[in-house]
């Protein structure tokens, strides 16, 4: 499954509609979504970011990325509609969600209270 490939050897995984649902609904620990597309300048700062924040967080929480442009319908289901949009996925529902670039602090303080 693609779903389950790592970006770059990091633990970041690459979301698809397939298995989205899935990963989400399936983890024992929270998820955090990174709604991303390649055109996007502060997609492009804040993705080293999130695979920092994987490997610091790795064994809490699972991170993954999903690209807008290729996956419209869970973009859609969401209600993303400005990006870098990050949401924190537990239990399979939405806990918390942040828009735009956010510092690895940021992320890292938010991410906390959901661990």
């Amino acid at each position: 499954m693609r779903g389950e490939s790592l970006l770059a050897d990091k633990k970041v995984l690459i979301l698809e509609d397939a298995d989205f649902s899935k990963i989400i609904s399936e983890s024992t620990v929270p998820v955090l979504v990174d709604f991303w597309a390649s055109w996007c300048g502060p997609c492009k700062m804040i993705a080293p970011v999130v695979e920092e924040i994987a490997v610091e967080f790795d064994g809490k929480i699972k991170a993954g990325k999903l690209n807008v442009d290729d996956h419209k319908n869970i973009q859609a289901k969401y209600g993303v509609s400005s990006i870098p949009t990050l949401v924190v996925f537990k239990d399979g529902k939405e806990v918390e969600r942040s828009i735009g670039y956010k510092t690895k602090d940021e992320i890292r303080s938010w991410l906390t209270k959901h661990i």
